[in-house]
């Protein structure tokens, strides 16, 4: 089987960087690429904004990906796709309620819900043999008026198609990298491969906490089998019109599904000490740009500080807006907080650090964000503004994460025909 891959919502390149083990890019401002997979197809498309900085950024480091969609992926034709073995992406968290059922051809209710079922399409027109996809650990629990909704029409859409999966929440200082970011990573693999053959003979708690791609690579302390929770979310709901009516469940961090049957458990890490902040700062000094003036510094108090603020809903209704304190700093001894598209500008999730070598507050830089989501240094250096290279680091995963998945992907796909 060949080792080729798609991806999807590419952003600046996460899933390749992770899969390929990238750590440097030439003097050309090329990536090194480093691992097994061949990248066939790519799309990014940023309907937001004129500029697309995340998919110039994406050619610029595989000058070679030219031909690649960037165009709304609603408007690809999926049978144009290349065919591929392992199709991967992390695709916006969205209302996935449907309104009819797809065989009616009305689509779905919102516009928000497009891009799943674009995924969706494209895995009825090419049956990839394996999927990745990565997404906020809410995504288990959305929408607050019917938990478990929308992740119970993704496990049905994939049941139909024909994969199992399991899933796992990982939170990547857990295990030894240096960003507190919790995401949801699915991994699902089609009936026709060795691979679900294989893995259909284990038990539920041993694909979960031994034998499965996430368990090999981010170990849990043994879980009882008996904690284990199953339940069946195809019987009894005739089709995804009646799963996002009447569809809820109480997700854990982890699950397995297979066939008609989801099970799920809490599993608690086996940790590994994470990277830290002072181990990826810049210890030789940065631009006077990044250091706080008095007045931020004033500003930053205030927004980190504590406060009980008076407001008004949309509906005439008083309450009290209320925000807890934080340290006026990040300690350099501990793993970044989680990066968000804000990070740089002057707001509360912005990281404030004491400069290693003159010890004045500052943000971080482009590199050192780079850093925390573990890509090569200057990979977003593309020709972007600087506050674009912030927002795309803060839109991007950790590729550590990606690279561990990778490793067994390889392996899978090393055992079939």
């Amino acid at each position: 089987m060949k080792k080729t891959v798609i991806e999807l919502f590419a952003g600046v390149g996460g899933f390749r960087v992770g899969l390929n083990n990238i750590t440097t890019i030439d003097e050309n401002g090329r990536a090194i690429e480093n691992g097994p997979f061949t990248f066939v197809w790519a799309n990014q498309w940023e309907p937001s904004t004129k500029s697309q900085h995340a998919f110039d950024c994406y050619n610029i480091r595989f000058p070679h990906a030219v031909d690649n969609s960037n165009i709304d992926i609603s408007k690809v034709d999926k049978k144009s796709i290349p065919d591929h073995t392992l199709l991967c992406g992390g695709f916006p968290c969205q209302d996935y309620s449907v309104a009819h059922s797809l065989s009616s051809s009305h689509g779905i209710e919102g516009k928000k819900g497009v891009l799943w079922w674009q995924i969706n399409d494209i895995l009825t027109a090419k049956k990839p043999a394996f999927v990745l996809l990565e997404n906020v650990d809410r995504l288990v629990k959305s929408p607050a008026r019917q938990r478990g909704r929308d992740f119970g029409i993704m496990l049905r859409c994939l049941s139909e198609q024909g994969y199992a999966m399991e899933w796992r929440i990982i939170n990547a200082a857990e295990y030894g990298h240096p960003q507190r970011r919790r995401r949801i990573y699915i991994f699902a693999y089609h009936k026709s491969t060795k691979y679900y053959k294989a893995m259909k003979k284990s038990s539920p708690a041993e694909i979960i906490s031994k034998t499965g791609v996430f368990a090999k690579e981010f170990p849990v302390e043994e879980i009882n089998a008996k904690s284990i929770k199953e339940f069946d979310f195809v019987n009894g709901y005739k089709d995804l019109v009646e799963v996002s009516d009447k569809f809820h469940a109480a997700f854990e961090n982890a699950g397995y599904m297979i066939g008609d049957k989801v099970y799920t458990v809490k599993t608690k890490a086996i940790e590994t000490a994470p990277i830290t902040l002072g181990e990826i700062a810049e210890s030789n000094g940065v631009d006077a740009h990044y250091f706080l003036s008095e007045s931020q510094r004033k500003k930053y108090e205030y927004l980190r500080g504590s406060k009980k603020i008076p407001r008004v809903d949309k509906n005439g209704h008083e309450y009290i807006y209320a925000e807890g304190s934080m340290s006026p700093y990040d300690e350099l001894s501990l793993p970044a907080r989680t990066m968000l598209t804000s990070e740089g500008t002057t707001n509360r999730s912005t990281h404030i650090i004491m400069d290693p070598k003159n010890g004045k507050l500052r943000i971080l830089t482009p590199v050192e964000c780079e850093r925390i989501n573990q890509f090569p240094d200057n990979w977003t250096n593309s020709g972007m503004p600087e506050k674009r290279r912030y927002f795309m680091m803060g839109n991007a995963l950790v590729c550590g994460i990606i690279k561990k998945i990778g490793i067994q992907i390889n392996n899978i796909i090393e055992k079939e025909d």
